[in-house]
């Protein structure tokens, strides 16, 4: 479903701020696999994301999703098959217009018609959008016509996650979507992100700064540092390991200790 071949990006190369963000990355996902991944601040988590995405091509290595090379597609392009939800509420929604309008882009984006940032949408999709909203059970059908920037943080981040599924995406990234939302409304939207990702059987990537849900969500733990991945478990291997063996194997691949106080707080 997805590959991503010795991957390798250095940000101002040949300067003082060189820095080395991808090492030789190499992964592949099958399709509906759901894998979680860890690292501290710096481990390269977003900037391969960020690869994915396209928010810039690499230096060396080829990503393939799907069986569609896309190492040098445009980002737009990949965001017709790539749903990407950010930690910041605030990112992946435009807060001047209204909760409908942006449900309309993110549904047209997502189209493979021609032209179909030019299309109408019908009163049988307005129909589907109030449907959708529903589900999320924040009262947001009967708030169509207000601006997204009323909403609050959970609110906005329920339906950014809403609009990145709601044309189902070959590839769903999560990055850190629920850590900066409070405990209570984190819980709701990681709830309905686990419901939707099941019920339509999307491949995803999820960064997270919580070991326990490392651990028990998905199928797959990846663990990151200095731009590369050092630790990769699954199946029974993955059923058997607890927070401290995660720690450990960490320690050990790694050369050293986990240092995010987030994460280690969070056990």
């Amino acid at each position: 479903m997805l590959v991503i071949d010795s991957v390798s990006k250095t940000f101002n190369p040949g300067t003082v701020n060189e820095k080395k963000a991808l090492d030789n990355v190499s992964l592949t996902l099958e399709d509906g696999d759901f894998a979680t991944i860890v690292g501290s601040n710096g481990a390269g988590k977003s900037t391969l994301f960020h690869a994915v995405t396209g928010n810039f091509f690499v230096d060396d290595g080829r990503i393939v999703l799907d069986g569609e090379d896309i190492t040098y597609c445009k980002e737009h392009m990949r965001s017709k098959a790539i749903g990407h939800l950010f930690q910041d509420p605030l990112k992946g929604t435009a807060p001047h217009m209204t909760i409908e309008e942006n449900m309309a882009l993110a549904y047209l984006r997502a189209s493979t018609k021609k032209h179909a940032y030019f299309s109408r949408i019908s009163g049988n999709e307005k129909k589907k959008f109030r449907e959708q909203l529903a589900l999320l059970d924040m009262g947001l059908e009967n708030r169509m016509k207000q601006p997204v920037g009323l909403l609050s943080g959970g609110q906005r981040q329920a339906l950014t996650l809403l609009m990145a599924t709601m044309v189902t995406p070959r590839l769903l990234l999560l990055d850190e979507h629920t850590a900066a939302l409070d405990p209570a409304t984190a819980d709701k939207v990681l709830a309905l992100t686990e419901k939707i990702i099941a019920e339509r059987k999307i491949t995803c990537l999820m960064v997270t700064h919580n070991m326990h849900q490392a651990l028990s969500l998905g199928n797959r733990t990846l663990m990151m540092d200095g731009g590369r991945i050092v630790f990769h478990v699954s199946g029974e291997e993955r059923k058997k390991l607890t927070i401290e063996d995660l720690l450990e194997q960490f320690k050990a691949r790694a050369g050293k200790r986990l240092d995010n106080d987030r994460i280690l707080l969070s056990k």
